[in-house]
C-alpha cells in the first residue's frame, strides 16, 4: 500500500486548479511572450516616411512591420491616406499607428 505523503503522493491525489491560479498562470505565461518595442533613430524614421509618402504619391506598395506585443506583424498594401493630425495612415481601408512602425521595406 502506497502512502499518500510519498513522493508526489499529495499533489498526485489533487489534481484540482482554482479559476483564479489558471487566470494568473495563464497571464504569466502570456506576459513571458510579450515583445519589446523597437526604437528606430532619425535616419530610419526619414527612410520611413519617404517610402510611405512614396508609397501614397507613385501608389507603390509597400511592406511594412509593425509593433504588436504579442506577435510580428506586417502590413503589405499601397498607402492611401495619411492623417498626421492623428499619427496614423491608411492600407487597404484599415487605420495603423505611424508610432507602431518598426521597420519598412519597397515591394516590387
Amino acid at each position: 500500500m502506497r502512502k499518500k505523503l510519498v513522493g508526489n503522493g499529495l499533489w498526485e491525489s489533487s489534481r484540482m486548479m482554482l479559476p483564479e491560479h489558471k487566470v494568473a498562470i495563464n497571464e504569466h505565461e502570456k506576459s513571458l511572450r510579450l515583445r519589446e518595442r523597437v526604437e528606430l533613430d532619425e535616419q530610419e524614421w526619414e527612410h520611413v516616411a519617404r517610402s510611405v509618402t512614396e508609397s501614397l504619391q507613385l501608389q507603390q506598395p509597400i511592406a511594412l512591420r509593425l509593433f504588436h506585443p504579442l506577435e510580428e506583424l506586417a502590413v503589405i498594401g499601397i498607402v492611401e491616406r495619411i492623417d498626421q493630425l492623428k499619427g496614423r495612415f491608411m492600407v487597404d481601408g484599415e487605420w495603423f499607428s505611424i508610432q507602431d512602425i518598426e521597420g519598412v521595406s519597397v515591394q516590387e
